[in-house]
């Protein structure tokens, strides 16, 4: 084996994929003296960092449990004029994760809550910033599961290590008196310490409904409305408004018959 195959398998061995690939056409490029084997050397790495970030990002997405890919550029805001575009902006930023603070959607279903805490969450898993997404429910089943096993405390630890933990769906259906506690746990372990975003139908004076226990629903509240930004969503619900719009075009297709 010639030192050219002996370097192609070791490129393969490092997995430097994209050395591998074009490395003939940057050797050929330096025999024809129209780059530097210095440019060559760095070009090539450039290309390598591209793609292992790449994938490196896709990884992120998709452990992180989404539920779609939809960003914040795919967002209509003009269907919702009320939403501080800007605003999100700023969160897809992440600079509130710097500052380890909370994010509360608050809105009747189908105004985009769940979107939004999505596309903020891709923005940070692209950062390969540790990111996990769960609705509320699944998130109590697992807990209850854990319980039973006596694996609740290592449980909420993991749930814990995420810098950014969004929580979808608080509210849609009822939280009994120990699953409340055992949500509460979670709320305390990463308070001051990890981001949580939070979306909810139910307005947060109303929680006591959801949790069936004052205490409580004030104890997770208060620390998870201090260091928080909490948007109100008012507005129509794009499901509605695309089932209407779709029985409307069929209605005008019936009649063009």
């Amino acid at each position: 084996m010639n030192k050219y195959q002996t370097l192609s398998e070791n490129l393969k061995t490092l997995k430097l994929s994209q050395f591998n690939v074009h490395l003939d056409d940057y050797i050929d490029k330096i025999n024809k003296n129209e780059i530097s084997l210095v440019e060559a050397l760095y070009e090539l790495t450039k290309k390598e960092i591209e793609v292992k970030n790449f994938n490196a990002q896709n990884a992120m997405v998709k452990v992180a449990g989404f539920p779609h890919r939809k960003e914040l550029k795919d967002f209509d805001f003009d269907f919702q004029p009320k939403i501080n575009k800007q605003q999100f902006l700023d969160f897809e930023s992440l600079r509130f994760l710097e500052k380890k603070e909370n994010i509360i959607l608050v809105g009747n279903s189908g105004v985009g809550k769940s979107h939004l805490a999505t596309s903020i969450g891709i923005a940070a898993a692209k950062k390969r910033v540790s990111t996990y997404f769960i609705k509320c429910h699944d998130l109590i089943q697992n807990l209850k599961k854990a319980q039973l096993e006596n694996k609740l405390e290592q449980r909420i630890k993991n749930y814990t290590r995420h810098r950014l933990l969004i929580i979808d769906e608080v509210g849609y259906l009822p939280i009994g008196s120990e699953e409340a506690k055992m949500f509460f746990q979670l709320i305390d372990k990463r308070y001051e310490k990890k981001s949580t975003i939070i979306t909810s139908n139910i307005n947060l004076s109303d929680w006591n409904t959801i949790f069936k226990d004052s205490m409580i629903a004030s104890a997770i509240l208060d620390r998870l409305i201090h260091h928080s930004s909490i948007i109100n969503i008012m507005g129509n619900s794009y499901r509605t408004a695309y089932a209407l719009s779709k029985l409307s075009n069929e209605t005008n297709e019936e009649q063009a018959i």
